[in-house]
């Protein structure tokens, strides 16, 4: 009886091991496109595909050097499939974003309004202070999109203070349901070029020419790696702390992230080839030089929209939500074919 007892116990530890990889192999490739994607969270992703609580504990293990077996599969499985979506697809998105950009924001709104029901599942029911916190964070958003749209915020700039803090940003999306590392980054005016500099290091590698992979490699991407450590490191004991003491706030505030970061989707955008006088990236354009400028590094102005454009913008949108709507089943799924395994498993 003994023996049977052991045996039946590995099983369950074998199933609930091998439910537990699948999961954070799809939450985490999921992450990794949802951090090129403004608008959608790496966090909402992790959510929907039923890793976040695993995600969190094994992030708090780290932190303070507790290497457990269940937190080392997590965060391998998270990490490595986040980083093959990222190399893969980080020039297609940047090369989508510049030239069919009303086309991939109305992608990015529906996607993120699709996170919407996930994170209220954690947040219900309403309380003053979810309500209060939503509003606020909402608003703050809100204020991020119109000086994006006035070219206050978002303009690209270079140097290695902000390509950390560009990481910085990223890391919250990581942690955070509701927060959008992506839109972060266009607010910052870091999303194309941190895109151009993955994809150029990309190829440098899969061409075996390391030399061309080390100037992307030092000047962007090992700035922008630093920041997400960090970040991750800090916004994960915060987010823990903060959802001890504060649950429903906190909750509120990634309700109102979430919802607020559509506004700044706004489809309807298109690039602007600059003129002389204009300002593009800290330079003056000059007629001699306005040839050069990449369509990657023009600004940007809203555009009065056609009535196909509106038609298709919203069966775009509608499949966003479909999309995320989908994978919170999947994760849905996996997690109930691992209880079912397990009570197989248990006898029950």
């Amino acid at each position: 009886m003994e023996d049977k007892k052991k045996e039946v116990s590995n099983v369950f530890k074998k199933v609930s091991a091998k439910a537990l990889l699948l999961r954070s192999i799809f939450g985490g490739f999921l992450m990794g496109l949802a951090n090129l994607v403004p608008g959608i969270s790496g966090g909402t992703m992790l959510l929907a595909s039923g890793v976040y609580p695993d995600f969190i504990e094994a992030l708090a293990d780290w932190t303070r050097f507790r290497f457990r077996f269940r937190s080392i599969i997590v965060m391998a499985a998270v990490v490595v499939s986040a980083g093959i979506g990222i190399l893969l697809l980080a020039g297609t998105l940047k090369e989508l974003v510049v030239h069919q950009r009303w086309v991939m924001y109305s992608i990015f709104i529906g996607l993120t309004l699709g996170g919407i029901p996930i994170v209220w599942k954690l947040a219900r029911p309403v309380t003053p202070a979810l309500v209060g916190s939503a509003l606020l964070s909402f608003f703050a958003m809100v204020v991020l999109a119109i000086l994006q749209s006035k070219g206050i915020v978002g303009q690209s700039s270079s140097g290695v203070l902000m390509l950390f803090i560009a990481g910085l940003a990223g890391a919250s999306a990581m942690i955070l349901p509701g927060l959008s590392g992506g839109y972060l980054l266009l607010l910052l005016g870091q999303y194309v070029p941190i895109l151009g500099a993955i994809d150029q290091f990309k190829d440098a590698l899969s061409s075996r020419d390391f030399g061309a992979a080390v100037s992307p490699g030092l000047s962007v991407l090992l700035p922008v790696g630093l920041g997400v450590v960090a970040g991750v490191l800090m916004v994960g004991n915060l987010l823990e702390w903060l959802l001890r003491k504060y649950k429903k706030a906190t909750l509120g505030m990634l309700l109102g992230l979430l919802l607020g970061s559509t506004v700044g989707l706004w489809p309807f955008q298109e690039g602007v080839q600059p003129v002389p006088g204009d300002i593009i990236k800290g330079a003056v354009v000059t007629f001699e030089n306005r040839d050069e400028i990449e369509p990657d590094d023009w600004n940007v102005t809203w555009v009065q929209p056609r009535f196909g454009q509106i038609a298709i913008s919203l069966l775009l949108i509608s499949g966003g939500v479909v999309a995320t709507v989908g994978v919170a089943k999947v994760g849905a799924y996996l997690d109930s074919s691992s209880g079912h395994s397990q009570n197989e498993a248990s006898g029950q």
